[in-house]
Formats: structure tokens, sequence, C-alpha cells
């Protein structure tokens, strides 16, 4: 799922459901759950751990997350999912060319060393 615009993870998006819930956001009623998440970075701080790990735990929350600019905040949430519910989540930093190259149909898989791959691109 590609996000044309930054996300808030607490309050941009209902951890309890995945659905994108930001008023002013263009893919508003969109749903992360089990998506492979783009996005340029995120919007907030201090409750981006929070808003992660708590989707992580009800399994609503992304299945990897590509940034366009590091955010120690994301990296936590995904780390405390990993070390108290036991789901890891891939958290990536992707160049605005690499970026560029992707569809929010396409199907992805991140390898081991941070590389993004299409495993299927988006038909139509």
């Amino acid at each position: 799922m590609l996000l044309d615009e930054p996300l808030s993870f607490w309050g941009g998006f209902d951890a309890q459901t995945g659905i994108i819930v930001d008023q002013h956001h263009p893919q508003r009623g969109g749903c992360v759950a089990g998506r492979f998440l783009i996005l340029p970075e995120s919007r907030g701080s201090a409750g981006t751990p929070a808003g992660i790990a708590e989707a992580i735990r009800r399994g609503v929350g992304p299945a990897a997350i590509a940034l366009g600019k590091a955010d120690v905040n994301v990296a936590v949430g995904a780390m405390v999912a990993a070390v108290l519910y036991g789901v890891e989540i891939p958290v990536l930093v992707i160049d605005d060319g690499d970026r560029a190259g992707l569809r929010s149909g396409d199907r992805l898989e991140a390898d081991r060393d941070g590389r993004i791959r299409i495993t299927a691109a988006e038909s139509g």
C-alpha cells in the first residue's frame, strides 16, 4: 500500500481495525492490515510505537513498513511487538527512486538485507 502523504500511527489510523481515519489523508478509509506499507515518513512521535505495536497485537498492523526517512519511533513500535507479541515486521528506509518504481497494488517482499523485491506487479 503506497501512501501519498505521511501518516500518524496515533490518531491517523485506528489500531483496532487498521483503517486510516485521518480526515485529511488522501487514503482515508484504506486498511493497512497485512499490507506492505510504503510512506514518505510518519507523522507524530511519542504515540507512534504504541499505535504500531497495538495494531500488530490485534493482527491489523502492516506486514512491513518502508519509510522515506528513518524514524526511530516506527522501529520501536515494531521492536515492542516482536518482543511482547512474537510478531516481527520489517521496517526499512527506501529512497525516492525505489519508491517511484512501486505501485500500490504491487506485491512486495523484503529480504534480510533490506532490499524490496516486487513479486507480482499491479495488474491493469
